[in-house]
């Protein structure tokens, strides 16, 4: 079942370790992916299929990140998030002045990866004005901007987290199994044993609680999990 979080991400990355890591951590968070491994095969994967977004690495074999970079800019307003070993503040220019929207040096936190993405796919995706913002207690969700906000205070969730608070936030008060979790949120059965419901619960909470508020996302022992005021 296609999620509304799914926009598509172009990888062009020739480090294959690398390019898999991050083309499975997306898929995970609820992105399609699609990945090239060289400049000319990236190019001819973004004009085959426009991208959301392109994920572009610098040292590329043949064509090199930044002439990739070029020639995507001169096409269309893709935004570009460069991502290289390279740390030196000439090449960070040279990125940047090549049209790059975003520049981040490897290693780094798959975390803050996804909050680049998210934050360069708010400036160029625009709101959904005819779907208003969901409220529950103190929470209120914009499925529109797709921000969250528990009280005055922001809160920064990963695609499928925002996802999996949608879900509770458009049911409030109904217990929701995890098979319906699963099936709604990953859009396919999950193995019995596996806990995958639990962590993204486990990472809500956390971020909903950071000021300690109080829990808003109940477990209910062998059934599943539900959104109400204690």
């Amino acid at each position: 079942m296609p999620q509304s979080s799914s926009s598509r991400i172009l990888v062009i990355e020739d480090d294959r370790p690398i390019a898999d890591f991050i083309r499975r951590g997306l898929t995970y968070e609820g992105y399609a992916v699609e990945v090239a491994f060289d400049g000319e095969s990236g190019l001819a994967a973004a004009q085959r299929q426009p991208p959301d977004l392109v994920l572009l690495d610098v040292m590329l074999p043949g064509v090199d990140g930044f002439t990739v970079c070029r020639r995507l800019r001169a096409a269309g307003d893709v935004p570009v998030l460069m991502l290289t070993a390279r740390d030196a503040v000439p090449d960070r220019v040279t990125g940047l002045d090549s049209g790059a929207d975003d520049y981040l040096t490897k290693p780094f936190a798959f975390e803050e990866l996804l909050a680049r993405i998210r934050a360069l796919l708010r400036r160029t995706t625009p709101g959904e004005a005819d779907e208003t913002a969901l409220r529950f207690a103190d929470l209120a969700l914009d499925p529109g901007t797709r921000q969250v906000w528990r009280g005055d205070r922001p809160v920064e969730l990963t695609a499928r987290e925002f996802d999996l608070l949608a879900l509770f936030m458009h049911h409030p008060g109904q217990v929701l199994t995890r098979d319906v979790i699963y099936q709604d949120i990953w859009g396919f059965d999950f193995d019995g044993e596996s806990n995958l419901v639990e962590v993204y619960v486990r990472y809500l909470r956390h971020k909903l609680e950071a000021d300690g508020e109080p829990r808003l996302i109940q477990t209910v022992r062998g059934v599943g999990y539900v959104l109400r005021e204690t």
